[in-house]
């Protein structure tokens, strides 16, 4: 990537800028394998602040965050953390529009972060001052013919002949070899030949193109005067209902093109907008599809003919197809939709607001079932929309409510601990209740709910002050002052509480004061919950409640109410919900009965939580795992001298669980110090492996644990027992850590490894040796087996130092033969 530390790619909009930093970063992970982490900031508007383009950061990169965090010492912890050999790697594209914010942000990380690169893209530069300018030109001359010939070849007009290519080429010149033009330009294959096109190109006062000039870049319409007439050019060939829906779907948050083999969030379907949240938006419900209406029917072949042009980008997965703008054409269509007759953008957006709140509040009411996986993984994929929905609320007077709804509809329905991101949805939650508190009169019941909520965020955070000051606002809602004022005094009494607070109330008794009254208290919270209609709600209680009855209870509470939950799980389908249940199962079984099966039961439930992307789970299910398996070690342990083999290698397997699983709960900021019984057991797991394996031995091993790389899914291959650190490469850090085994190599084989390190083949060795060519082939594969490698071509990285002058001189000796 260069010295530089910060390295800003300018140029004009569609020139090429991302698809060269895409290009750029891949090129560098693969050479370097160290992390790269990409943030868009074209959602921004423009003259966001510095907060605010923090906020989407980490909003970008941070895979999950379930601490009380500061978005700033998220972001310090995610980029400090993942730095491998001192280098990592942040992608900012999008930055023209907020200069001020990004520049602050960026020179902030470039001082808390050592090892940092960030790579921006903009129109101009950041103007931070070691800042490495690198402008993007348009391509060259074969460059931009193959790209067209490409684009070509997808709308089904493949260039093949001499006078095809020719005339392709004389229209990338007329459009100055522009990537963006040039995929306009293709896309009218569908409607135009070639020699039609090109025609449309002539450069004087009847270009069909208007003036592609790149202008001033002042204001948020301006920023794209660059590339405006360009689209326009593909909007006019539009028919009017055509240019009406691409308008129309400006209220959705903007999109990005990707390439075909690119992985991340586009490649996993999470952008874009599906067909029917467009229709629901964007369509007239009661029109028969006249001519300045949409009909629902029409609004599928429109997004075909729109994406046939280019103008609409289409994201394909297995399972999905959804729809976005390119965020030029996203600002383009919003210009047109604000200069209709009639206040067409508030209508719409506020169409859009509801139509994400009322699919939050489906996934509330319904996500206890076989759907669940499906509504969450909506929830994942529509994450940009939903946080536009909220903003929007925030930003129209009187509509706060809506964004509350949808706050309290994410966390009721547990999407935030899904999609792994607590600080994010906590922080949602208070500012729309903030919000909402100008409303005259203001949602008390929907006021208290959050509240409730919020409470049993700060709680799962670790927050555990700010929860309980939380709880006490809410009660005081709910009660007389003087039934408020000691209303912990007797924490099994009845006070009509609303279900979501007895709910918060019961989390707080196990998680902070460890108090078996907790059972009752989430019993009764799981009661009112499916007496007022909430499913899930009594769902979650009952959760709540067998981990309290594993924990606090008794033999006979903790195996009856979890086998009782896991029944009634099963019996709905939710799958998601059924490997939280599973969980609490094992730790019933753990702590009195069975730890054998409960390891059996965990490594299944961390599979399929893995398999979703569930990294809260996860992290608990490695925990659980560390806990059933010091059962196990305490079960069949020796009381004195010698442990058996077995028992030697559970504790090992627990002391670097715990390494591992510390390393993941700074990965996501999960603070387990204030989450009460779950400290108790994780601490009581590592002090039972410790007295097996001593303090030193397991310190080591632990340390061995915490090297695993999350990232990677290590630490979750070791827990599923898939992972045999003897066989991580040589460049692993557990492997640089550990001693060499070179000394468990005979002389002779020392001899033949230092021979193989400098690129002798066997053959060659044999006759430098005076050996056979069988011997030296078994000298190598018993080298092979006693470092732990699969390639002769790791033996090098395992030469000791005192050793590398003589590789040094048998490379020179090689060398020097075959001259």
């Amino acid at each position: 990537m260069g010295s530089a530390p910060l390295i800003t790619l300018i140029g004009a909009g569609g020139i090429g800028k991302t698809r060269l930093a895409a290009e750029a970063v891949h090129r560098y992970h693969k050479a370097k394998h160290l992390p790269v982490r990409w943030a868009r900031l074209a959602r921004l508007a423009k003259g966001a602040s510095a907060e605010t383009v923090a906020e989407e950061i980490a909003h970008s990169i941070v895979e999950a965050d379930y601490s009380g965090r500061s978005v700033w010492e998220t972001l310090i912890d995610t980029l400090g953390g993942s730095v491998a050999k001192g280098q990592s790697v942040l992608v900012l594209d999008n930055c023209e529009h907020v200069l001020d914010g990004a520049g602050q942000v960026i020179t902030g990380l470039l001082d808390a972060v050592p090892g940092l690169t960030v790579l921006a893209t903009s129109r101009e530069a950041i103007g931070w001052v070691d800042e490495q300018l690198v402008p993007v030109p348009p391509l060259s001359r074969g460059h931009a013919l193959d790209f067209f010939r490409q684009r070509a070849e997808l709308s089904g007009h493949a260039i093949v002949d001499e006078d095809q290519i020719t005339l392709a080429d004389s229209i990338c010149r007329h459009v100055h070899n522009h990537p963006l033009h040039i995929q306009l330009a293709a896309a009218r294959l569908r409607r135009q030949p070639l020699m039609m096109i090109l025609d449309d190109l002539t450069g004087g006062a009847g270009d069909r193109r208007l003036t592609w000039s790149h202008g001033p870049r002042a204001g948020a319409d301006e920023r794209q005067q660059g590339i405006r007439n360009v689209i326009a050019w593909s909007y006019d060939l539009c028919t009017p209902k055509e240019r009406l829906l691409f308008e129309r779907m400006s209220v959705f948050s903007a999109g990005y093109d990707i390439a075909p083999d690119d992985k991340g969030s586009a490649a996993d379907g999470d952008v874009g907008a599906e067909l029917a949240a467009i229709e629901a938006v964007c369509a007239d419900a009661d029109s028969d599809g006249g001519a300045e209406s949409i009909a629902v029917h029409e609004v599928a072949g429109l997004l075909e003919r729109l994406s046939d042009q280019s103008l609409v980008l289409v994201h394909m997965t297995p399972n999905s197809v959804r729809y976005s703008l390119l965020e030029s054409c996203r600002v383009f269509a919003q210009q047109r939709l604000l200069d209709r007759p009639g206040d067409e953008w508030t209508r719409l957006t506020g169409r859009h607001r509801r139509y994400y709140r009322d699919m939050v509040a489906r996934i509330q009411s319904t996500w206890y079932s076989t759907a669940e996986v499906e509504l969450l993984n909506w929830a994942r994929a529509a994450w940009d929309n939903i946080l536009s929905a909220i903003d929007g609320s925030l930003a129209t007077p009187g509509e706060a409510q809506i964004g509350l709804e949808i706050a309290v509809g994410l966390i009721g329905s547990r999407v935030p601990f899904y999609k792994g991101s607590l600080r994010e949805a906590r922080r949602w939650a208070e500012q729309t209740l903030a919000a909402t508190r100008a409303l005259d009169p203001p949602p008390r019941e929907l006021e208290v709910g959050a509240l409730a909520l919020i409470s049993w965020v700060g709680l799962c955070q670790g927050k555990v002050d700010e929860a309980m000051r939380t709880l006490d606002q809410c009660v005081a809602l709910c009660l007389p002052e003087a039934s408020a004022a000691d209303w912990r005094s007797e924490p099994t009494r009845d006070l009509g509480l609303p279900p979501p607070v007895e709910f918060a109330r019961g989390c707080q008794l196990m998680l902070v004061d460890r108090a078996p009254c907790a059972i009752p208290v989430l019993a009764r919270a799981s009661k009112q919950f499916a007496a007022m209609g909430d499913p899930g709600g009594a769902a979650m209680a009952e959760l709540f409640r067998a981990l309290a009855a594993g924990f606090l209870g008794t033999a006979k509470e903790a195996r009856e109410i979890t086998a009782a939950y896991v029944a009634t799980v099963t019996e709905s389908g939710a799958q998601w919900t059924q490997s939280w249940a599973e969980m609490a199962w094992a730790l019933a079984l753990t702590k009195h009965g069975d730890p054998l099966q409960a390891v059996t039961i965990l490594r299944k439930a961390l599979a399929y939580q893995d398999s979703t992307r569930d990294q809260w789970g996860a992290v608990w299910a490695i925990h659980f795992l560390a806990w059933a398996l010091a059962q196990q070690v305490a079960d069949a342990r020796a009381p004195q001298g010698r442990q058996p083999e077995q028992v030697l290698r559970w504790s090992l397997e627990i002391a670097r669980l715990t390494g591992g699983a510390a390393t993941l709960r700074h990965r996501v900021g999960a603070d387990i110090k204030n989450l009460g019984p779950f400290s108790d057991e994780t601490e009581k797991a590592a002090e039972v492996a410790r007295q097996v394996l001593g303090p030193e031995a397991f310190a080591a091993a632990e340390r061995e644990g915490a090297m695993l790389r999350p990232e990677l899914g290590e630490v979750t291959q070791l827990a599923l027992g898939t992972l045999s650190l003897d066989r991580l490469p040589v460049d692993h850090p557990v492997r640089q850590y550990r001693p060499s085994a070179w000394h468990e190599l005979s002389a002779a084989e020392q001899d033949v490894a230092v021979l193989a390190a400098a690129g002798w083949t066997n053959s060659a060795i044999a006759t430098r040796r005076g050996s056979s060519n069988r011997t030296v082939d078994a000298q190598m594969a018993s080298i092979l087996h006693k470092l732990a490698i699969s390639s002769r071509e790791d033996i090098h990285a395992l030469v000791p130092a005192d050793q590398q002058p003589r590789v040094a001189s048998e490379i020179e000796r090689r060398r020097a033969r075959a001259r």
